[in-house]
């Protein structure tokens, strides 16, 4: 096993993404001792049935106390008030870094609310299912896929690298980023998909009962795969949405621009529009593959 990172980390919500960071962090050996704070009591009790937790606390602020980094694993609409009750027992030199989607709004509600002498790296792990809870979380979640950390210029390097570390570890590759460009990123790669997907459902739910129950019954890829997305956490996306405004309305409005595009080609019968569009769409799915972003449909059904 190779030599622990840290003494004490804190996890501040133990949901599928803290639970699954959690178990890597145990399995791996990565901290002495792994604290772990949750609002609930179902929570805490599950999280401590479960192992991946030395202890557990319904007080983020007694989670925090002698942690040499603590990790927010909680919605983004929960960050400040966080800030605000774990800032008086942020040992000097800390460490705190988070989970979130959207790095600009975690700067903005971290950094005014910690002590000088801690150090903020704010991170992503782009990783996750739609599942949620300390029972969903896994250890291998992170293998193989990118973490991209935002600290600001001037942030203490060891602490950056430190982070960098714990997510090497947990089997990612590393990226660095400026926060606002994090944020455009990830509103088209991830946000506006999701928006789509949520959209797409809704519309099936609004349609007449028995077209509804076929849409559900006859489910292929497409629509399955949207139901999948559109299942993730509600309060998680709402907060993305709210925070990430700017850059998801960039994205969502070259989107539209690209669908009436096809609304026309559709409607005009142009077929080698379609044709070229379709190609094009073709060529970024294979890039995805070959990034080790996704799997091969075969090999998709050969795994299972």
């Amino acid at each position: 096993m190779a030599e622990a990172l840290f003494d004490r980390i804190a996890l501040i919500g133990l949901g599928h993404i803290g639970s699954s960071l959690a178990r890597v962090v145990k399995r791996e050996g990565l901290a002495g001792h792994i604290a772990g704070a949750a609002p609930t009591e179902a929570t805490r009790r599950k999280s401590m049935e479960i192992g991946f937790v030395d202890s557990v606390h319904a007080d983020p602020a007694e989670a925090v106390d002698g942690a040499d980094l603590v990790v927010i694993c909680s919605p983004i609409s929960t960050y400040a008030g966080i800030a605000e009750a774990i800032a008086p027992n942020l040992k000097p030199g800390a460490i705190v870094s988070d989970v979130g989607s959207v790095k600009q709004a975690v700067i903005r509600d971290l950094k005014p609310r910690l002590p000088a002498g801690v150090h903020l790296v704010p991170a992503h792990p782009v990783a996750g299912t739609e599942h949620s809870g300390p029972e969903a979380g896994f250890a291998e979640l992170f293998e193989g896929r990118w973490a991209i950390l935002t600290p600001e210029d001037g942030t203490d390097p060891a602490a950056v690298d430190q982070v960098a570390e714990l997510w090497r570890r947990s089997g990612m590759m590393i990226e660095r980023m400026d926060a606002a460009h994090h944020d455009l990123v990830l509103g088209i790669t991830s946000h506006v998909p999701h928006l789509i997907a949520y959209t797409l459902v809704l519309t099936a739910t609004e349609l007449e009962e028995h077209l509804k129950g076929e849409a559900i019954k006859f489910s292929a890829g497409g629509f399955r795969d949207f139901t999948r997305i559109a299942g993730s956490n509600p309060i998680m996306w709402r907060d993305i949405f709210l925070n990430n405004q700017e850059a998801v309305l960039e994205a969502l409005g070259r989107f539209t621009e690209d669908l009436t595009a096809l609304q026309r080609a559709i409607r005009r019968g142009q077929g080698k529009i379609l044709e070229d569009m379709f190609t094009s769409t073709r060529a970024i799915r294979r890039g995805v593959i070959e990034a080790g972003q996704d799997q091969p449909e075969e090999e998709k059904r050969r795994d299972h």
